[in-house]
């Protein structure tokens, strides 16, 4: 279990976010999303992206990116070789960048960025072109050099003209949500005054056949804690946040969009690709995040699950939130928005982030479709349908394959 480490004075700062972007099925910007969460829009469709005609399963929430990437430094060039999650990554950071009002400088800026896929079109594309006659070199030196993970990271600060370490987490579908944590640790034990994370994926070929071939996708529709779920449901997108100290953000004058005051983060080792049976890890994470708010579970207001769809996940988190709530579970809100617009893997943590940052800015809940009937583990009650809701504290779930367990609190 690790939890965050004090600074060298024993200090611990408050991180507030000052700006955050997100891209998604449900489209692009605050106000689409704020609309489509709060009322539980379904933006599930056919994918166009690649060929899944020969797939058990041939739908996902695929993105429709803007024609024109927003202005940043990047040159033409360099703009038209970029991979589709990395076009993702860039509009959802340029949201953020404005938002905040940070400005190019000298500044020695920490980026922090949670993926699983990263840039799998481009090694897809260079796997092709190397099999198929007749053989040519042309591109393939771009594809493996953008290929690697940290090329998107530097990609961003070349966009928007700045420069310090890079920070690549990739913990399967807990990236995003570790990814923030890791910058919430950064600016909480004094180590940096801004950093700039996020999680960001976009979809491929070989991730989405491989998700088909387990038979973990819904061929139907999403329904987590549903009696009769049947799979998840995949998706891409990318949600970045400003992150900065009550400091810094007091000598901007910066608007606090909402605060950050909870991380846990366990990790089980049980299995390859199936959570502990129990939950115990994931019960874990939850009370070091409560304990680090100085919080109970009581106070949390809405609860984001990880809530795949998939029968494993859901009994497991259904035992640890019945455990962590104890007898405050009949009163907890709990949902998944995954129903939504798919599992986006690495960036599924930290768009959900945004989608708790949301709710508490507007004062209510998004619900989840397609669920009429609750399966009997929860002894807690899943939105359904549209509600206002007044509430200071929410909590957002991530685990992924491998037992990384990680669980983000963030306040009004």
């Amino acid at each position: 279990m690790l939890f965050p480490r004090p600074s060298a004075t024993g200090a611990s700062h408050r991180v507030f976010i000052t700006g955050a972007g997100l891209i998604t099925a449900l489209g692009t910007g605050w106000k689409v999303h704020d609309e489509g969460f709060r009322s539980g829009r379904r933006a599930i469709r056919p994918v166009r992206h690649f060929d899944v005609s020969r797939q058990r399963t041939q739908t996902a929430g695929e993105v429709d990116l803007p024609a024109q990437l927003p202005t940043t430094l990047l040159p033409p060039q360099h703009e038209r070789r970029l991979d589709r999650a990395a076009r993702l990554l860039l509009v959802a950071a340029h949201e953020a960048w404005h938002q905040a009002g940070w400005t190019r400088g000298p500044e020695n800026l920490p980026v922090v960025l949670g993926t699983t896929s990263a840039g799998m079109t481009l090694g897809e594309a260079y796997f092709r072109q190397a099999i198929t006659p007749p053989f040519r070199r042309s591109g393939q030196a771009h594809r493996i050099r953008h290929y690697q993970a940290q090329r998107q990271a530097l990609d961003l600060m070349d966009a928007f003209g700045f420069q310090g370490p890079t920070t690549i987490i990739a913990n399967a579908c807990a990236s995003g949500a570790n990814a923030i944590g890791h910058a919430f640790e950064l600016i909480r034990s004094g180590r940096a005054h801004r950093v700039l994370a996020g999680g960001y994926d976009g979809l491929c070929q070989l991730v989405f056949a491989g998700f088909d071939s387990l038979q973990a996708l819904s061929p139907t529709t999403c329904r987590p804690f549903g009696v009769d779920r049947d799979g998840l449901a995949l998706g891409e997108g990318a949600a970045v946040f400003c992150l900065e100290s009550e400091t810094s953000a007091r000598q901007r004058q910066a608007e606090r969009l909402g605060e950050v005051v909870g991380y846990g983060v366990v990790t089980d080792v049980h299995h390859l690709t199936q959570p502990q049976p129990e939950g115990l890890a994931a019960l874990a994470a939850m009370k070091a995040a409560c304990t680090q708010a100085g919080i109970t579970a009581g106070q949390i207001g809405y609860l984001n699950a990880h809530g795949t769809g998939t029968v494993h996940n859901d009994r497991a988190e259904a035992a640890a939130i019945n455990q962590w709530a104890g007898s405050t579970a009949p009163a907890l809100r709990v949902s998944s928005t995954k129903s939504s617009i798919g599992h986006l893997l690495g960036a599924a943590g930290a768009v959900e982030v945004l989608v708790c940052l949301l709710a508490l800015r507007g004062q209510w809940l998004p619900p989840e479709n397609g669920v009429t009937h609750l399966d009997s583990l929860c002894r807690f009650p899943v939105v359904t349908a549209p509600q206002e809701h007044a509430f200071d504290f929410a909590l957002t779930n991530s685990f992924g394959f491998g037992g990384a367990n990680a669980s983000l609190i963030l306040r009004r």
